[in-house]
C-alpha cells in the first residue's frame, strides 16, 4: 500500500511516522524527512537550553516513534515502510545536537547521516535486518546518528 493524504490523516500515528506529509515525497522520503529534523533541533534548542533536557526531549521523540512507527507499520502491512520517515527526522535532530555551529558543519551532518542510514554499517545492518517493529525502525537510525556524530566529533577535533 502507498501512503496516501487521506492514510496520513486518518489517524495521528501516521502524521507522526510519515514526518506530516514528508514522508509522502515521491522520490527520496528519507532524505526529505531528514530536512525535517533541522525544525525538530531548532524547536528542541528553544524549549530546552541545556543538553540533558535536549536528550530528554529526543529520547521522547524517540519513543514516540516507537509507537507511531509500530501503529502505522501495522495499518500499512510493511513493518519499515520507506514512507515512515519519524526515525530519520528524530535522528537527525540527536546529530545536530553534536554538531559544531555553522551551514558547513550542518551540510556535514546531513551528508554523513544519509550516507550511514542509506548504506548501513555494521551494525546497523544487522540490526535493520533483524528487528522489524516500531523499535527496529527507530533503532537502526539512532545507530546511523550515532556513526555521523563520530564522524563530526572527530572531523571537528582535528581540524
Amino acid at each position: 500500500m502507498r501512503p496516501d493524504l487521506r492514510f496520513l490523516l486518518a489517524h495521528p500515528a501516521h502524521l507522526i511516522a510519515l514526518g506530516f506529509g514528508s514522508g509522502l515525497a515521491p522520490k527520496a522520503p528519507g532524505t526529505a524527512g531528514t530536512l525535517l529534523g533541522l525544525p525538530l533541533f531548532w524547536a528542541i534548542t528553544a524549549i530546552a537550553p541545556d543538553l540533558p533536557n535536549q536528550l530528554i526531549l529526543i529520547a521522547a521523540g524517540f519513543l514516540l516513534g516507537i509507537w507511531a512507527c509500530a501503529r502505522t507499520g501495522r495499518a500499512l502491512g510493511v513493518a519499515d515502510h520507506g514512507g515512515m520517515v519519524w526515525d530519520e527526522i528524530v535522528a537527525f535532530a540527536l546529530v545536530l545536537l553534536f554538531t559544531p555551529a555553522g551551514w558547513m558543519w550542518m551540510l556535514a551532518a546531513f551528508g554523513l547521516f544519509r550516507l550511514f542510514d542509506i548504506v548501513k554499517p555494521w551494525p546497523i545492518r544487522f540490526f535493520d535486518t533483524r528487528l522489524k517493529n516500531g523499535f527496529g525502525v527507530m533503532f537502526d537510525d539512532l545507530l546511523a546518528a550515532g556513526y555521523a556524530i563520530a564522524c563530526l566529533q572527530l572531523a571537528a577535533h582535528f581540524l
